[in-house]
């Protein structure tokens, strides 16, 4: 019955007992989102009201009963669980002697990391999918390492959406605000007692920015806000919802973020040394950075442009052209004519940072590529993608040669290993394993845990994955009005008392190139796999699709229109509201993890390495990490059909692949299990799914990776160019302009005859003259590169033609090398000549190059 009146709204907050004051102090350090034993503190106080607010201990610690703290204040127990987590939090977080951070990097060094989207836990919901996890497991191993190291993010209202699907299996998505008081974050307050506010310039108008402090750890995360009363509805909405609003809300967005975040770090007097920007979001922070150095220390851009990029590292996330942010030429001439103003810089210089060669839209992958360094993609197979991708910024170079590394990613063990599995690590690798998880000879006591063991455990865990499976169907059918008799029937094989039924998952964004729908290329053959009713098979799909995605939206509807079909009812399961919980509970749960993309457009993938470590075993194709990962003894390769066929007939082929290891090798094996109740084979392969993942594809080895291959080598080459007033910025500029004025001009000639024929051990000379068009000889490199006819034998050897003076009156420079081939056959040999400086960070930076 409706009551009349106004209804008002108040929260009763208890007070937290003097004795537990430090719960606080723990709730608003994320630390807590990878220690398990912070975490069980908060839900001990209350289990159903943690899970009520998502396991958030600022809002339980909000509003839980206050008699349940007065009642723990007095429980030994409970108190002693406290202080224990005390004393490790202050070991781990306060001491700054553990750990010692890495004796690579310099004591004045710091790393500020800039991301679009950071996910730690659901407490705080401002990411939306692999980047964010990605960037918050990058931040936690920081943390772990105790490295010098800041992020730097966008605070949002709305977060990312919660996902409904109905009967149709018509994606819906929620938007719920956010109560900034309910988050672990906290206001920064300056020195007079006032809250942080930086400012950043839109067309017309300044936008206040506040900035907030999150703690992880070790770690330091500077959230920008621009939702605050003294500026417009509009700019307000900026921070509003991530991935959310048109082209305007993006480029303002990527504004605050850049420039914003820049200049946030300046008030706080953070001075990194090394930029890293995680994606092309944060790429207007290099002409932020340009802008101080040519304010502050009189540079010009040419200059500025290379101090800034000379400590910056870019880190690209994707293989498909559109996940790289596009802008139409005249918006950005739009909202930066102020800074050309102030910059005294023409438009056309500030455009052409961002154009690609032959394009008009202002590109935010080539601003960061041009911003940057040192680049990388984040496999081994997306760095080839990515230099292939990327081949225009560097035009005359050979992809394969041009500066796109690579840093394959790794996932935070301590938060995604289930907390079962820890406490048997812990007895069979030894305490403290997650310290020597890099170590083959730790990580191979993995096959000391006795069968038996490794069994019973991932049982025990694939029923409580199935319990929150269930809930969540159930939760989702109950919306939709079915009736609790479909239900069961629904359910039937998803049994938490009987989670002896193979189970495969699939839990991941529903984007086309991900082909969530590969497994239902051929209905007729699948139901021949999962009909047999000894050898049971389940299903678990999950994952959202963006809003505005209709064709990933539509992939969505497809599965569940195979969901309600007499024949896959309860076979194929599709559970709403995919978040961090119900990743965490799949990839240690399932049996198997499914990922099927088209190759090669999976960067990484690292949902199947959470679900490696957690001994679920993969079934994938090679694409990503997995073509690092997969050894032939780990798990299942599906190998990528020939790219010279349509994508329908690469579909037909990779679909027959997998109906073929699933029925020909993955079912038989799960079922293979005699007397003793499991298969002693899967066993074996769920052991060595683990300890190969285990070891090369966690968080520290990334971060140890970025360390060594990045961080370090852009902390040198940015002391390098601020020598002597950055005069070496100046020197490397004015060279640049140079050469690249010249080289139009550079052309490369063979002086002596080619032989066609030499005995095994005969040396050859090789003579060529370059018309250098004013460039010294000391501004190239001349060079031959000698290779197998048939490319066989691996790559091939580069050997350096040195300077012999001039080359008659030709007016060319002569340079020579004499020459003993050592394979016998026929080889390849190619002659090149290149910009060299000794202060670039990359000889082929400039993309200049030309052949004999």
């Amino acid at each position: 019955m409706e009551r009349p009146g106004t209804a008002y709204t108040i929260e009763i907050n208890p007070k937290i007992p003097k004795r537990l004051s430090r719960l606080e102090e723990l709730a608003n350090d994320l630390w807590y989102s990878w220690d398990r034993q912070t975490r069980a503190l908060f839900a001990r106080l209350d289990p159903a009201l943690w899970d009520a607010v998502g396991q958030s201990p600022k809002i339980l610690l909000k509003r839980v009963d206050e008699r349940r703290l007065v009642e723990a204040a007095e429980d030994p127990e409970y108190l002693y669980s406290y202080n224990r987590v005390l004393s490790v939090y202050e070991t781990e977080h306060v001491d700054a002697s553990h750990g010692g951070g890495t004796p690579l990097l310099r004591p004045d060094d710091m790393v500020a990391y800039f991301c679009f989207e950071f996910g730690f836990h659901e407490s705080l919901p401002i990411y939306s999918g692999g980047l964010g996890i990605l960037a918050g497991d990058h931040c936690k191993a920081a943390s772990d390492m105790q490295l010098p190291f800041v992020g730097v993010g966008l605070l949002y209202r709305q977060g990312y959406f919660s996902q409904t699907i109905d009967a149709e299996g018509y994606q819906h998505a929620v938007h719920v605000n956010a109560e900034f008081d309910d988050l672990p974050v906290l206001p920064v307050m300056r020195e007079d007692g006032g809250e942080l506010r930086i400012h950043v310039e839109l067309p017309g108008r300044s936008v206040a920015v506040k900035v907030w402090r999150v703690r992880v750890g070790h770690v330091r995360l500077y959230l920008l806000d621009t939702d605050l009363e003294e500026n417009a509805e509009r700019d307000r909405n900026i921070t509003h919802r991530l991935y959310g609003g048109d082209k305007d809300t993006r480029i303002m967005q990527e504004i605050v973020l850049g420039i914003g975040g820049a200049r946030a770090l300046a008030a706080l007097g953070i001075k990194p040394t090394i930029w890293h920007m995680n994606e092309g979001h944060a790429a207007f922070l290099v002409l932020e950075r340009m802008r101080r150095l040519m304010r502050e220390r009189g540079l010009d851009s040419a200059s500025a442009l290379e101090a800034a990029a000379a400590n910056t590292v870019f880190t690209t996330h994707t293989a498909v052209p559109a996940g790289h942010d596009r802008f139409a030429a005249e918006t950005v001439a739009g909202y930066f004519e102020q800074y050309c103003r102030e910059l005294h810089l023409d438009e056309e210089t500030l455009l052409s940072l961002g154009r690609t060669p032959g394009g008009h839209d202002f590109n935010m992958t080539a601003l960061a590529v041009r911003g940057s360094r040192f680049q990388n993609g984040v496999s081994r197979i997306h760095g080839g993608v990515s230099a292939d991708m990327l081949k225009d910024l560097w035009p005359q170079i050979p992809p394969v040669e041009n500066p796109v590394s690579y840093v394959t990613n790794g996932v935070h063990v301590p938060t995604f290993l289930a907390p079962d599995w820890t406490e048997i690590f812990d007895r069979f690798l030894g305490y403290g394993w997650t310290q020597r998880v890099n170590d083959p000879a730790c990580v191979a006591r993995i096959n000391e845990i006795p069968d038996h063991i490794l069994w019973s455990r991932h049982q025990f865990l694939k029923s409580q994955m199935l319990l929150l499976v269930r809930d969540r169907i159930a939760s989702q059918h109950n919306r939709n009005r079915g009736s609790e008799a479909h239900l069961d029937r629904i359910l039937r094989l998803a049994d938490p008392a009987n989670p002896d039924v193979l189970t495969i998952g699939f839990g991941r964004r529903f984007a086309t190139y991900k082909r969530a729908t590969l497994l239902f290329e051929d209905l007729d053959w699948l139901r021949q796999i999962v009909s047999d009713a000894k050898r049971p098979v389940v299903f678990i799909f999950a994952g959202k699709a963006h809003p505005a995605d209709e064709p990933g939206r539509e992939l969505i509807r497809q599965v569940a229109k195979v969901a309600r079909t007499a024949e896959f009812e309860g076979k194929v399961l599709l559970v709403e509201g995919y978040d961090l919980r119900l990743s965490r509970r799949l990839v240690a749960g399932v049996d198997v993890w499914l990922n099927n993309p088209i190759y090669p457009l999976e960067a990484s993938g690292t949902s199947g390495m959470k679900a490696g470590i957690n001994g679920v075993i993969n079934l994938s194709v090679l694409d990503g990490w997995w073509g690092e990962g997969y050894r032939g003894d780990n798990g299942w390769a599906i190998k990528p059909a020939s790219d010279a066929l349509e994508q329908y007939q690469r579909d037909s082929e990779e679909a027959r692949t997998l109906y073929e290891l699933l029925q020909d090798q993955v079912i038989p094996l799960y079922y293979n299990r005699g007397n003793i109740g499991y298969s002693r084979e899967w066993v074996k392969l769920a052991k060595r799914s683990i300890a190969s993942i285990l070891m090369q594809f966690n968080a520290s080895r990334m971060a140890g990776d970025y360390v060594s291959k990045f961080y370090v080598p852009a902390s040198q080459q940015g002391r390098l160019y601020r020598e002597r007033g950055y005069d070496t910025a100046k020197t490397v500029a004015q060279w640049k302009a140079r050469v690249r004025g010249a080289w139009a001009g550079v052309k490369v000639r063979r002086l002596d005859a080619p032989k066609k024929r030499i005995s095994y051990g005969e040396g050859m000379r090789i003579e060529i003259g370059v018309a250098l068009n004013g460039l010294a000889p000391e501004d190239v490199t001349a060079e031959l590169l000698l290779s197998p006819a048939d490319g066989a034998n691996g790559e091939g050897t580069r050997h350096a033609l040195a300077s012999a003076g001039p080359a008659g009156e030709s007016g060319e420079h002569r340079f020579v090398l004499d020459l003993t081939p050592e394979p016998c056959g026929r080889i390849d040999y190619r002659i090149r000549v290149y910009p060299c400086h000794s202060l670039l960070a990359h000889p082929f930076e400039l993309g200049l190059m030309a052949w004999a």
